[in-house]
């Protein structure tokens, strides 16, 4: 099903993605067809896969994107205040800011300081620069995991990444009437939605099984990517030394064959 809506357009990639119905809110195809995939992901935007973005992080699959969106969209309305947690460049963050509107705020949180000052231009670069400028957008640097209180509460909450189980700091978060939608779990995950009713009380049902990359701290994105070159310097090395073993051992046939 996803993999067939990949396409060579943004507005193909959205119509492939609303026939195929992983999402049928009108409103997320406008704020799809809206941000342009392209400013936000350098390579195979309109593929419907995830894509590697650097610093250890990846943006979704497109139709994991319009999953969340159409779950969340009666959250997103004129007005709404958004948080999407593990923002990358920026992507759902902008299109959860054209839903709220100018009267809403939608405020992007990310750990890697690179990527934070990637989405900036990255929105820019897709002409919403009014977003920035009128504050319905804010990227900011920060462990997602802890929320961004200041601007909440909020009607909405996206995490982009799977946590083991969920943060208790953003359901307090959450205002009530809200929803969250989030990966849980290690190995198996699924993505699940979570409400909280007018008076507090907090419920939740699974959405679809998924396979996110974990909810993490900088710390342990840069140990992984160190680890990850390491790794790499180990094999070179390896292969180095096979190189000159099989050297050696050639060298030594061809002297030994010379006195036989």
């Amino acid at each position: 099903m996803a993999w067939s809506c990949s396409s060579s357009s943004n507005k193909g990639l959205v119509s492939n993605l609303e026939n195929a119905r992983i999402f049928q809110n009108s409103r997320v195809r406008e704020a799809m067809l809206g941000v342009d995939r392209k400013h936000y992901c350098p390579r195979n935007p309109y593929q419907d896969s995830p894509q590697l973005i650097g610093y250890n992080v990846t943006i979704s699959a497109p139709h994991m994107h319009a999953m969340c969106l159409d779950a969340l969209a009666d959250h997103l309305k004129p007005g709404s205040k958004a948080l999407d947690v593990g923002s990358g460049t920026g992507y759902l963050t902008a299109c959860m800011a054209i839903m709220v509107g100018f009267s809403g705020k939608a405020v992007g949180v990310e750990h890697v300081p690179q990527l934070v000052q990637q989405s900036i231009s990255n929105i820019k670069a897709d002409g919403k620069e009014y977003l920035l400028d009128s504050k319905s957008l804010i990227m900011i640097e920060g462990d997602g995991r802890k929320g961004i209180a200041e601007h909440g509460p909020y009607d909405a909450i996206h995490v982009g990444a799977a946590a083991p189980t969920i943060p208790q700091s953003l359901i307090d978060q959450l205002k009530p009437g809200g929803r969250l939608i989030i990966p849980v779990g290690n190995i198996m995950q699924e993505l699940l939605q979570v409400d909280k009713s007018l008076d507090g009380n907090i419920k939740q049902k699974s959405i679809t099984s998924v396979r996110y990359v974990p909810l993490s701290e900088l710390l342990d994105s840069c140990c992984a990517v160190s680890n990850l070159y390491k790794l790499i310097s180990r094999i070179k090395w390896a292969i180095e030394q096979d190189k000159i073993r099989n050297h050696m051992f050639h060298t030594c046939s061809v002297i030994s064959s010379s006195y036989t």
